[in-house]
């Protein structure tokens, strides 16, 4: 690793958007993009699960 471990590359309002990622999620996936050693980009993406009982109730599934 050439960069140096002191360096802080992970500020608040990173922490805030990945830890509000985490908590909108049920069933999914946080995905956290780097380049160069800094977070350029999250990206969310969501399962809906549907269990028999759903299906039953609201007349069937997908």
């Amino acid at each position: 690793m050439s960069k140096s471990l002191s360096k802080k590359v992970i500020n608040e309002a990173i922490l805030k958007e990945v830890s509000e990622a985490l908590e909108s999620l049920a069933f999914g996936t946080v995905t956290i993009k780097v380049n160069h050693y800094k977070i350029v980009q999250i990206e969310v993406s969501e399962n809906k699960r549907f269990d028999d009982r759903w299906q039953h109730e609201n007349g069937g599934g997908i």
